[in-house]
């Protein structure tokens, strides 16, 4: 596997509306795109820094995985997962497979800014969330 790239790193927050005006004052720009992903139970928030994005997660219901995070991090906002650019998601994962890592996501979906997104397990990435993402064609 050969990423080209972070694609961005993604954190969770409680609230996009308060955390908006901070990471626009942090990254010295606008927030560029808010986008929910029903599947996914979010609502997401992009920066640019430099080549690398900041993805804002707020969770748009309880059970949501980002919900869960937040709630087992004492209501606070945390660094949630890195996500790389690949060329190919499926390729990448029958790589990661073939190499032992657990996967989270056997096929790709689509994310956040038309992506195709798969996860791989913190059990086997030394306890880093860890999203496959390629860009659309």
């Amino acid at each position: 596997m050969k990423p080209t790239h972070i694609e961005h790193l993604g954190i969770a927050v409680p609230s996009l509306e308060s955390t908006i005006p901070f990471f626009e004052f942090l990254s010295g720009s606008k927030c560029y795109n808010i986008e929910e992903v029903a599947d996914q139970k979010v609502k997401t928030a992009f920066f640019k820094v430099g080549e690398v994005k900041i993805e804002l997660l707020e969770a748009t219901s309880p059970e949501s995985t980002i919900a869960k995070f937040i709630e087992k991090n004492n209501g606070r906002a945390g660094i949630h997962h890195v996500a790389f650019n690949v060329e190919s998601v499926e390729e990448a994962l029958k790589e990661a497979e073939a190499a032992g890592l657990q996967l989270i996501d056997k096929a790709p979906r689509k994310g956040a800014e038309n992506l195709m997104i798969a996860f791989l397990h913190p059990k086997s990435t030394c306890g880093i969330l860890t999203e496959l993402c390629e860009q659309p064609k």
